[in-house]
Order: C-alpha cells, then structure tokens, then sequence
C-alpha cells in the first residue's frame, strides 16, 4: 500500500456482496482474484490515494461523468492493488466521509486492511464469487451520426423501468456498427471505463478506436447502459490480453450523458442494500 501510495498510485474499490450459502468467499479461496470472477453485475471503481495513516487510508470518491457516487459509512468492500502484472487483493470498510483541504473533490476514508492476498496469475474461476464483473458487448462504431435513436430508446426503456411501467415490448435500433465483441468491465471512473479484451478479439483496436458499448448492470437493472466510447490508450498483460481505456463521448447528443449518470447511481445504490433491508421493503 505505501508503495502505491507513493508513487501516486490508485485502489480498485468494489461493494462486497453479502455472502450466501455454500458459497466461496474471498478468503477461504486465495485463487479468487475481484477481476476474474465471472458474472454480469460489479462496478470497480479505480480511486487515487490521498493520503494513508497508520489505520486508514484516504481516497478519491468514485466519480464519473462528473458526478460523485457515495458509498454508506460502514458498508463492507472489496478491494484490489495492482503494481504492473502483480495484483493483491484485500477487504476493507467505508469509516466516513472527508473533503481535505487542497483535494480535487470529495474523498472517503477507509480501513487500512490487516492483511493482503497475493493473486495467482492464472485464476479459477467461481460462479458464486464475491465480485461478478460486466461482460460488455462492443460494435466498431461505422457512423456516429446513427446512435441517436438507439440512445432515444435506451432512455425511455429506463424510463419506463424506473417508473415501473412495462418495458418496451420491441428491438431496440442499432446504430451503424461492424461485428461484435465481448470485453470485461475493469473498472470505471472519471469519464469513461476499463475494459479488458481477450487475444482472439483484440485486432479489431488496431483499426477502430470508436465504438458503441453496450453495459449490463445485472438482474436488477434490466435496461443496459448504451454509450459511445473512444479508445484513449492500451496495454498488453503477459496473457497478451489487451486492457484499454475508454472514454465516453457525448458530442452527437449531450442528453445521453444524465441518463448514464441515473444509471451508474441506481446501480451504486442497488449495490449497497442489504438483505435485511429487502426483506423489510417486500
């Protein structure tokens, strides 16, 4: 942790799900890495150290688009270091809400974990794992002038689901797109995503660098996030897969841009309610 935090490095946070039975958790299972869990509903987010004391550790809040996501004091998280192809991973608590003086915005303060785990490079994988991260379908975007009614659809399919109203009953329009292909969301924060994408499918990012993304934010966000992103940089991993990131552009239609933000928010909220609480709301 001291040496990420010195070389003014970043911790990939994510809302610990509540466990279940029979199932593996993060610590009886060392193989489990948060990156490598399969599944379709986790947001990671990637935050920058402000500062670490001796029992804590000060971030940056997630952020995206502009818009500050807050996590509940006390909520359980789960957590992740990452130094070139090395990766550890830890638990950790939400202590409460800070604005230091000289941040660049809101920061929260969390547990400093009493230990870390160090991640295999080739993991097993486990359906019922803590973290379940996105599976995200991309399209080479052929002509941007063409989202504007697969974003006008998305919305009011949102719309309707947040009103509780029945979903559109049709096939959402597609924009000008080339042949599909599946990446894994790593993580998000400040105006766009990580995204990892596998060898077979990686030449596609050596002639495209716009594309249409399609986000799912699992079982009980049934309408996905759809956004244009431009491929701002990438890297290769010793597995050659490539990690990219992605930053969202809203230049054909500005409005899109809240819709995002309603969604990321509903999913962060959704996240941190626990099972006691939905039993009392049903």
């Amino acid at each position: 942790m001291q040496q990420v935090f010195e070389r003014g490095g970043t911790l990939e946070i994510s809302v610990a799900q509540p466990s279940t039975p029979n199932a593996p958790s993060l610590d009886a299972h060392p193989t489990i890495d948060p990156h490598e869990s399969a599944g379709s509903s986790d947001l990671v987010w990637r935050l920058k150290i402000v500062s670490l004391e001796e029992e804590s550790v000060l971030v940056e809040a997630p952020v995206a688009l502009g818009q500050t996501f807050r996590i509940d004091d006390g909520m359980a998280l789960v957590g992740a270091i990452t130094i070139g192809q090395n990766r550890w991973k830890f638990r950790t608590r939400k202590i409460s809400d800070e604005r230091p003086a000289g941040s660049r915005g809101a920061c929260m303060r969390l547990e400093l974990p009493d230990h870390v785990e160090r991640c295999l490079r080739r993991f097993v994988r486990f359906e019922a794992a803590e973290l379940q991260l996105p599976s995200v379908s991309m399209w080479p975007l052929l002509d941007p002038r063409t989202i504007v009614a697969a974003e006008v659809a998305n919305e009011e399919a949102f719309r309707a689901f947040v009103e509780s109203k029945p979903l559109p009953n049709v096939i959402a329009p597609m924009p000008v797109v080339g042949p599909k292909f599946v990446a894994t969301l790593m993580n998000v924060g400040g105006g766009g995503v990580g995204l990892r994408v596998d060898p077979q499918d990686s030449a596609v990012l050596g002639r495209h660098r716009i594309f249409w993304l399609e986000i799912p934010l699992g079982r009980d966000h049934p309408v996905p996030i759809v956004v244009t992103g431009k491929v701002v940089h990438t890297h290769l991993d010793s597995s050659q897969r490539t990690y990219i990131g992605v930053s969202f552009d809203f230049t054909f239609r500005l409005a899109h841009q809240q819709v995002v933000v309603e969604q990321i928010h509903r999913s962060m909220k959704q996240a941190q309610i626990q099972p006691d609480q939905i039993q009392k709301e049903s």
